[in-house]
């Protein structure tokens, strides 16, 4: 390997880290009390190499939302590998019950992200957590047209509505089982779901 590939090598590692550091100390802490530093000493990155590579806060931010929808993206990929439907839908609870503790902990990533960012006055980022939240919406939209059913799109809009306020009670109460009860509902409510005429 060459000394200069040898040095892309490390900076993409770098920004990478910076970015998986982002994601996760922005969902821990907020956005307004996270500083840079604060993400730099997450991803054990010096803070001046930062700016090299990430120029202000919200480039950051815009770097957690994009890695927050690559997560997305990963988990319905996998999903989608399930032959049913129903099935890749259930999977998706179960994939949100997994996350219990740290939804009680610090609520949902994009959900959470999404409210704050809504709160601040120049409204760029916070279309980019919706855009998130639209490509949730728009793949369990797919998933109840292909089970036949009726208002697929009001559907997926029950079913994450559903998941974010569970995310939020079991933060605002603490309570990792409130996700565990919510989604055994959520789960048996997807079995309930069947076609016009079915």
């Amino acid at each position: 390997m060459t000394d200069s590939a040898a040095s892309r090598g490390r900076s993409t590692d770098k920004r990478r880290r910076l970015t998986a550091a982002a994601a996760r100390v922005l969902h821990e802490q907020g956005v307004e009390r996270t500083t840079i530093a604060d993400i730099a000493r997450a991803a054990d990155v010096p803070v001046g190499n930062v700016y090299y590579y990430f120029k202000t806060k919200d480039d950051l931010v815009q770097a957690a939302l994009a890695e927050h929808t690559g997560h997305l993206a990963e988990l319905t990929g996998r999903l989608d590998r399930l032959p049913d439907p129903r099935e890749r839908l259930k999977a998706l609870v179960a994939a949100w019950i997994e996350q219990r503790d740290v939804a009680a902990r610090y609520g949902c990533p994009t959900g959470t992200l999404a409210v704050e960012l809504d709160k601040r006055a120049d409204g760029t980022l916070d279309q980019e957590a919706g855009r998130a939240i639209r490509q949730l919406l728009d793949w369990a939209g797919a998933q109840f047209r292909e089970l036949g059913l009726p208002d697929s799109d009001d559907l997926a809009l029950t079913l994450v509505a559903g998941y974010q306020g569970m995310s939020l009670l079991a933060n605002a109460l603490r309570d990792p089982d409130v996700m565990t009860r919510q989604g055994a509902r959520l789960t048996r409510w997807l079995d309930s779901l069947t076609p016009e005429g079915g």
